[in-house]
C-alpha cells in the first residue's frame, strides 16, 4: 500500500497551518467519496445478482471460484502496482474490485431477510462512524495497537478456513465477535493511518492514489464488520 509520509507541522505560519488543515480535510472527504461510491457499487451488484439470479447460475459452475478469487487478485494488483498506475487505471482497478465483491456476496440476500440486512447496515455504518471519527481525531498513537489487530486478523483468517471443514457454530459466533472487535479497532487505526500519510504539496495524481488505497482499507473495515455483525444479529430466511 501507500508508503507513510511525515511532514513538519508549520507552527509558525498561521496561514500555512490553515492551508494544510484545509487541504487534510478535502484529502480525507476524497477518501470517503470513494469509500461511499465504492459500497453503494458493491450493494447494488449484490442486490442485482441476487434478484436476477446470476448469482445462483454462476454458484453452480466453476465461474464461481473465479468470482470469489479475482477480488483478491485486485487486492494485490493495486497494492504492489498502484505507484506505477495512472490515477484512472487506479481508478478502474478500484471500481471494479467493488462490483467483483458485490457479486461474490449477493448471497447475502439469499440466506439474510433484506429487513435485517438493512439493519445491520445501518447499525455498522454507526459504529463505522464513531470509531472512525475517533480515529480522525484522538491525539493517542492508535500505531501501537497495529500489530496486535493484525495477528487478531490473521487468526480470524486461519479459525474462519478451519471452520470451513468443522462447520461448527460456536466457533463461528467466537468469530464474528472476535472480529467486530477486531474491525472496529482497525477502523480507527486506519483512519489515524490514512490521515498520517497526507502531505501538504501532493500533486493531484499522488493525493489521488493515496486517497484510493486509504478508501480501499476503510471499505474493507466497514464491509468486514458489517458481516461480522449481519452473521451475529442478522435474521435468516426460513
Amino acid at each position: 500500500m501507500a508508503q507513510d509520509l511525515s511532514y513538519k507541522a508549520q507552527t509558525t505560519a498561521p496561514i500555512g497551518s490553515a492551508a494544510i488543515d484545509i487541504g487534510l480535510r478535502q484529502y480525507m472527504l476524497r477518501v470517503y467519496n470513494y469509500m461511499g461510491a465504492g459500497l453503494a457499487l458493491t450493494g447494488l451488484i449484490a442486490y442485482f445478482g441476487a434478484s436476477s439470479g446470476l448469482y445462483a447460475s454462476i454458484s453452480r459452475g466453476p465461474l464461481f471460484w473465479v468470482v470469489l478469487l479475482a477480488p483478491l487478485a485486485l487486492v494485490f494488483f493495486l497494492s504492489f502496482r498502484i505507484n506505477r498506475m495512472s490515477l484512472s487505471a487506479a481508478q478502474l482497478s478500484f471500481w471494479a474490485y467493488a462490483g467483483l465483491v458485490g457479486l461474490s456476496l449477493s448471497g447475502i440476500f439469499l440466506v439474510y431477510t433484506g429487513q435485517s440486512i438493512a439493519r445491520v447496515f445501518f447499525i455498522s455504518a454507526a459504529t463505522f462512524g464513531a470509531t472512525s471519527l475517533y480515529g480522525y481525531t484522538t491525539r493517542a498513537d492508535l500505531s501501537r495497537f497495529g500489530s496486535f489487530l493484525f495477528m487478531g486478523l490473521i487468526g480470524i483468517v486461519i479459525a474462519s478456513l478451519v471452520n470451513v471443514f468443522l462447520k461448527s457454530s460456536g466457533l463461528q459466533f467466537a468469530i464474528s465477535i472476535i472480529g467486530v472487535l477486531i474491525f472496529t479497532g482497525l477502523t480507527a487505526y486506519d483512519t489515524q493511518r490514512i490521515k498520517g500519510i497526507y502531505a501538504a504539496g501532493d500533486d493531484d495524481i499522488v493525493a489521488g492514489k493515496k486517497a484510493i488505497m486509504g478508501a480501499l482499507a476503510l471499505y474493507l473495515d466497514f464491509l468486514n464488520l458489517f458481516l461480522m455483525l449481519l452473521q451475529l444479529v442478522g435474521d435468516r430466511r426460513r
